[in-house]
């Protein structure tokens, strides 16, 4: 991954479970050109871990895996609620109907044969995304008077243009991605910074301040709110005046 896609933590997130290298590498490859940040493992049992320690935003997933099957953490993922809803693709080799039936039963969003074109696997990851959670692809996120463009990693608000660093850029992304949800520190530490970082959480209060002097002139009201105990949130109803 270029330096570029491994510093904006904001991208869609996709876990690639695929236990063939040299398909996982071009999965991989193909998805990181195409702005994902890619994780990617071999085995089912690993997968397991990844998911429970932080889902990402789409599952690429093999049928047949070693430690435990695709079929399996694809039954598994549909019966917790933090993994209800979470997009998969499964991959196999297997073209039958019967068994694409039993892929989709088992909760799977869409099902894909090999060989398949990497272009159409490409269109059909953005599709879903689309659909499931379109705040993650939209090229511009509005909330109340604030426009952030991803493309041109610009901010306004109520037209004026407001320069951020990047972090401060990708805190507010994060935020206006989910107006109104509280984060805690823990959370925004991880999806802004990376769960690798080694930084101390007092480090998210020192750029939400930093975000605050710059989103907030004259009498404008300051969107961020702080929940003690909890962390923050955009708070959207505050964007006016």
């Amino acid at each position: 991954m270029n330096e570029a896609r491994a510093a904006d933590k904001t991208a869609p997130r996709v876990l690639v479970v695929e236990d063939e290298p040299a398909l996982s590498l071009l999965l991989s490859y193909n998805l990181e050109a195409e702005g994902f940040i890619v994780e990617r493992v071999e085995r089912g049992d690993e997968a397991e871990l990844k998911l429970q320690e932080a889902p990402p935003d789409i599952v690429i997933l093999d049928w047949m895996l070693p430690g435990v099957s695709g079929l399996e953490i694809c039954r598994r993922l549909r019966a917790r609620d933090a993994t209800r809803t979470l997009p998969v693709i499964m991959l196999t080799a297997r073209g039958e109907e019967a068994e694409r039936v039993r892929g989709l039963a088992v909760g799977a969003d869409d099902y894909v044969v090999k060989p398949f074109s990497v272009p159409e696997l490409m269109a059909r990851v953005k599709a879903l995304l689309r659909r499931a959670k379109p705040e993650r692809v939209a090229a511009q996120l509005v909330a109340g008077d604030l426009e952030l463009d991803r493309e041109t990693r610009r901010l306004r608000r109520a037209g004026r243009e407001v320069h951020l660093g990047p972090t401060e850029f990708r805190l507010l992304e994060h935020l206006m991605e989910k107006p109104g949800r509280v984060f805690s520190r823990g959370q925004l530490l991880d999806s802004v910074w990376g769960m690798s970082a080694e930084i101390d959480e007092r480090t998210v209060d020192v750029h939400v301040g930093r975000l605050r002097k710059a989103l907030v002139r004259g009498r404008e009201k300051d969107p961020i709110r702080t929940v003690r105990g909890a962390g923050y949130s955009l708070d959207e109803t505050l964007l006016r005046g």
